[in-house]
């Protein structure tokens, strides 16, 4: 779907900001990104940024892609870099545990990362996504206690891998700074889990659902963060680039739009 209709809608169901998308999506050139949000009247929030960190080798590299990106987001106006701990693989099809000598080489590289964020004015959030190497609920504690990252709180994605987002949000009060609504069909999750059917292909089929419509307590975890003040950063209702469900032009998708009233 072209940025142009993507960025209308989102003005038209009431939204105010917007995340810069995948790589390619939106202009990279801050000026050129600034005035086609500005049409639109929104402005940038933040940013998802994928890195390969538990390896050593690769960490100069990957840190100095950050560091582009971070460019990017700072001059376009955005207050969050969205970091993904990828594994290094193509795609999203399955995590990685990794050993304790990778998880000391991943907090390495989320330091790193931190302070390339705060020399652009951003903070880092590490955002917990289904075939990472920070997926679920147990990845989340250790990262908790052996970084001092912030998170992005995906609960699409925590409820793809298992686990309770509600839960989480609770055991990371603190330290949420960021929040990613989706809500998650059940039954394409758990096929998901146990590799009957590829993540890519069970985004297709409306593994993402409309907001109030899945089983990720969308709504109990937003209340939980309007409780906490602690946990209130920003929070954006997303949509994986790989969905091709696609509304007549000229109308807004009914998804996203039930979403929004939700």
């Amino acid at each position: 779907m072209a940025a142009e209709r993507v960025l209308s809608e989102t003005c038209g169901l009431g939204f105010t900001a917007t995340e810069l998308g995948p790589k390619g999506f939106l202009p990279e050139d801050p000026a050129s990104l600034r005035r086609l949000l500005e049409r639109h009247h929104l402005r940038l929030v933040a940013g998802f940024v994928p890195a390969v960190l538990h390896v050593e080798s690769v960490r100069e590299r990957e840190l100095a892609a950050v560091e582009e990106q971070a460019r990017t987001l700072a001059e376009g106006g955005a207050a969050v870099l969205v970091l993904a701990a990828v594994t290094g693989r193509e795609g999203y099809e399955a995590g990685l545990e990794l050993t304790d000598p990778e998880w000391s080489a991943l907090a390495r590289g989320l330091a790193g990362a931190g302070a390339i964020a705060r020399r652009h004015g951003l903070e880092l959030t590490l955002h917990p996504h289904y075939g990472t190497v920070v997926e679920g609920a147990r990845d989340v504690e250790r990262l908790l206690a052996s970084t001092d990252a912030s998170v992005c709180l995906d609960i699409g994605h925590l409820a793809v891998a298992g686990a309770d987002p509600l839960e989480v949000a609770r055991r990371a009060d603190g330290r949420v700074r960021h929040v990613h609504l989706k809500d998650v069909d059940a039954r394409l999750a758990e096929r998901v889990r146990r590799r009957e059917l590829s993540y890519h292909e069970a985004v297709k089929q409306g593994l993402y659902r409309p907001l109030g419509q899945g089983t990720g307590r969308v709504g109990e975890v937003v209340r939980c963060s309007s409780h906490r003040a602690t946990m209130a950063g920003t929070c954006s209702s997303r949509t994986p680039s790989s969905t091709r469900i696609l509304p007549r032009a000229g109308a807004p998708s009914r998804r996203r739009e039930r979403a929004w009233r939700f």
